[in-house]
């Protein structure tokens, strides 16, 4: 998916998701060309790994 698409997914500013990219945050980018692209697999595994444990 674009950087678009993830950050419509998320609900966050698109400028959010660029940030992410540059500082290593977020989930992983693959660059093709001059454009970022995300793959559904790690945007969920990324997501999983936010969630917040409420067993405590």
């Amino acid at each position: 998916m674009s950087a678009e698409e993830l950050a419509d997914f998320l609900g966050i500013p698109l400028n959010t998701v660029y940030i992410w990219n540059h500082r290593n945050q977020g989930p992983r980018a693959h660059k093709v060309g001059r454009y970022l692209r995300y793959r559904w697999p790690e945007v969920e595994a990324w997501l999983e790994a936010q969630a917040v444990d409420r067993t405590v």
